[in-house]
C-alpha cells in the first residue's frame, strides 16, 4: 500500500473503528510528516470542522466538514505537499441541503482547480479497471436529454483531453480511442437515428485531422468483448450507462473513477457511499485500495516524465 494520509476529524476516526473494533493507531500530523507516521499508525490532517458521527444517516452539520477536506487536499496537491487526490464518496443531498452548488465533488474540484491556475478546467471522468477504460461524453442527465446534450464540438472536446492525459499522466505514447455510436448498429447508416452519422462522425473526423488514434463511430453492443478491447486503449461513450455498465461489469470491486482534465491527479472508489452497510463492517475496501494504487502510480509516471 502506498503512503497517505487522511485529512478527517480524528474523533470521528478513532470512533468508527472502535465501533468496528479495528486496532487502528491514529496520529494527527502534517503533510511533511505524514510518509513516516505511516510506518506506524494511520496519519491524520485534522480539520477545523466536526463531524456529527451517526452511521448510515447522511447529515447537512457534516458538510462544512466534508468541503474544508476538499480544499485541504486540493491545497496540499496544488501547493507540492501531496503526489495525489484520492477522494471517498460522498453524499450529495446533505450537500445541497447545506447550500452547495455543484452537481458533485468531480465539479467542484474543477472550480477550484479553475480558481488556483485562472485557467479554465473542463473535467472528464474515466472509469478504469485491469481490463478496460471508459469515458462517457455525457454523464449525469436522463436518457432522454442525451441526444441533445451531444454535440460535435463536445464529442472533440472529451477525447482531447483524454488522449492527453492517457499520453501524459498513463505513459501511453499514442492512446487509441474507440468512440461509440449512440444508437443501436451505430445508426445503421442513418437508419436507427442520425446522430452518429450527423454529429459524432464529424467529430471524430476532426480528432484525425489533430493526429488523434480515434476511430468509429462503433456498435456499442460489440464493443467490449475481449478481442474487441486488445484494439483499443480507452472506449469514448455517449452516455453514462454505456460507460459504466460494462467497466462495472467486468471489474466491480476493482474499477476506479479518474478525473481527466485536471492540473492534479484525482482518483476515487468507483462506488456510492452504501449507507446501508455503513458501521457493520461488511464493506469492501478493494476500490478504494486500487484508486489509492492507481494514483501513486499516475504520480510515479509524472515524476518520471517531468525528469526526463
Amino acid at each position: 500500500m502506498p503512503p497517505f494520509y487522511l485529512i478527517a476529524d480524528p474523533a470521528l476516526i478513532a470512533a468508527r473503528a472502535r465501533l468496528l473494533g479495528a486496532d487502528v493507531p491514529i496520529t494527527e500530523t502534517v503533510p511533511a510528516e505524514a510518509e513516516r507516521v505511516f510506518e506506524r499508525a494511520l496519519p491524520v490532517m485534522p480539520l477545523a470542522a466536526r463531524f456529527v458521527d451517526d452511521p448510515g444517516r447522511p447529515d447537512p452539520a457534516n458538510a462544512a466538514g466534508i468541503i474544508e477536506a476538499i480544499d485541504r487536499a486540493v491545497d496540499d496537491c496544488l501547493g507540492g505537499s501531496a503526489a495525489a487526490v484520492v477522494t471517498c464518496p460522498i453524499a450529495k443531498k446533505p450537500l445541497y441541503d447545506a447550500g452547495f452548488r455543484f452537481p458533485g465533488h468531480t465539479e467542484y474540484l474543477a472550480h477550484l482547480a479553475t480558481l488556483h491556475t485562472g485557467a479554465q478546467a473542463m473535467p472528464v471522468m474515466m472509469l478504469a479497471g485491469p481490463e478496460l477504460r471508459t469515458v462517457p461524453v455525457t454523464i449525469h442527465i436522463a436518457l432522454r436529454e442525451v441526444p441533445e446534450a451531444l454535440t460535435t464540438d463536445l464529442i472533440v472536446a472529451t477525447p482531447r483531453i483524454t488522449a492527453a492525459d492517457l499520453e501524459y499522466r498513463f505513459g501511453i505514447a499514442k492512446p487509441r480511442l474507440a468512440v461509440a455510436g449512440l444508437n443501436p448498429h451505430a445508426g445503421e447508416g442513418g437508419a436507427m437515428g442520425a446522430e452518429d452519422e450527423r454529429i459524432i462522425r464529424p467529430a471524430i473526423e476532426r480528432l484525425r485531422a489533430e493526429g488523434i488514434d480515434a476511430f468509429g463511430p462503433l456498435p456499442a453492443d460489440t464493443l467490449f468483448h475481449a478481442r474487441a478491447r486488445a484494439g483499443y486503449d480507452v472506449a469514448l461513450c455517449m452516455y453514462h450507462d454505456q460507460a459504466l455498465i460494462p467497466a462495472k461489469a467486468l471489474a466491480f470491486d476493482e474499477a476506479v473513477n479518474i478525473t481527466l482534465g485536471l492540473p492534479f491527479i484525482r482518483t476515487s472508489p468507483d462506488h456510492g457511499t452504501a449507507f446501508d452497510i455503513a458501521g457493520k463492517g461488511i464493506a469492501r475496501a478493494d476500490s478504494l485500495i486500487a484508486a489509492l494504487r492507481l494514483a501513486r502510480r499516475l504520480a510515479d509516471i509524472g515524476a518520471k516524465a517531468a525528469a526526463a
